[in-house]
């Protein structure tokens, strides 16, 4: 059985508590186990996150398009920003040098991304008709 649910949220810091009901209400309606919507609430999240504060600088009325589905063991997570051009994927392919250095010598940031392409099973990004997609798999655990 499939479940999905598109929305879309202005690039505004004060819509995160909203893109976090929506992933919940997906859930639910999907019968996500709860260690599973955790992880989903959490990519979305960071996504959401680094659009605005990466990707416009700030708020921002550009919109965001989160597309949940959720496909027998499997969710997929379509992203999709108005923000410049940015491939999140090349970061992954070379993790921040930081990594290996003690709390108190890192840098602030850089680690969210290397935390969802941990979480799911494939990260790809796209560049299209002015916009980035990224496009996640989360493989269900529970």
């Amino acid at each position: 059985m499939n479940f999905s649910d598109q929305r879309t949220f202005p690039a505004r810091m004060a819509m995160l508590a909203e893109t976090a009901a929506f992933v919940e209400a997906f859930c639910n309606r999907a019968a996500v186990p709860r260690d599973d919507a955790l992880r989903l609430t959490l990519i979305v999240e960071e996504l959401f996150t680094n659009t605005i504060a990466h990707g416009h600088r700030g708020d921002s009325d550009a919109p965001v398009d989160i597309r949940l589905l959720r496909d027998a063991g499997d969710i997929e997570i379509v992203f999709e920003d108005r923000a410049p051009a940015h491939d999140p994927t090349e970061r992954r392919r070379t993790p921040p040098s930081s990594l290996g250095a003690t709390l108190d010598e890192r840098p602030v940031g850089g680690l969210g991304l290397q935390l969802v392409a941990g979480l799911a099973a494939s990260f790809q990004y796209a560049r299209e008709q002015g916009r980035n997609r990224l496009q996640l798999v989360l493989k269900c655990r529970s």
